[in-house]
């Protein structure tokens, strides 16, 4: 089953969107908190080259963000992506 990692803020909007919209789908995901990281943005550039959270990770590929999500979430093709 592929992995989803999810790199959140306590006080991001679109972080509790992108959380809502895994829950409502049923896909499982692993929050990683990066409120006691001072240098979340440099972390989250690391990661996925963006400076800004959520960051969506599926099985070590970053998809984006609570937008990038949402439209392949819309497409069809986060769960057939998750399906195998």
């Amino acid at each position: 089953m592929p992995r989803i990692r999810l790199y959140t803020t306590v006080w991001c909007g679109y972080c509790d969107r992108a959380r809502a919209l895994l829950e409502a789908r049923g896909h499982a995901f692993e929050e990683v908190s990066l409120d006691d990281d001072p240098a979340f943005r440099r972390t989250v550039y690391e990661l996925g080259l963006r400076s800004t959270v959520p960051l969506v990770v599926i099985d070590g590929d970053p998809v984006g963000g609570y937008q990038e999500l949402a439209a392949l979430a819309r497409s069809g093709a986060l769960a057939a992506r998750l399906a195998g």
